[in-house]
């Protein structure tokens, strides 16, 4: 199987400062990532996303993915999914999946992102 077999769309805020230094730490670590994944910037895309069946509002306070096989995963799942492909974040993907872990992971996040958007007059 080809890197192109398990090529994945990560759709993110281009907008957004941190998402995209957080693109390019991803990048400098995983050596594949022009083969293996596609950046889709969501910045004024509404009308794309919703064609995905992604809600344009949910894409401004998740991260989305579209795996292979065109599911969409969000959340904490479509970190977990772009964690396992680079060795140096396997293991936080693993931990921030735990059960007990999770529920916290996923408050915590949510609680960044909306602070994040709200300090920049997105929200």
């Amino acid at each position: 199987m080809s890197d192109n077999d398990n090529r994945i769309t990560v759709f993110y805020d281009g907008s957004c400062p941190r998402c995209v230094q957080d693109r390019k730490n991803y990048e400098s670590q995983d050596p594949n990532v022009a083969e293996a994944v596609e950046w889709f910037d969501i910045t004024d895309q509404e009308q794309a996303l919703i064609a995905l069946g992604i809600d344009p509002q949910k894409a401004l306070t998740e991260l989305h993915i579209r795996d292979a096989d065109g599911k969409i995963h969000s959340e904490l799942d479509a970190y977990r999914i772009l964690m396992q492909r680079v060795p140096s974040y396997r293991l936080l993907g693993w931990f921030i999946s735990l059960p007990l872990i999770r529920p916290l992971s996923s408050k915590l996040y949510h609680w960044l992102v909306i602070r994040r958007l709200r300090k920049a007059g997105r929200l």
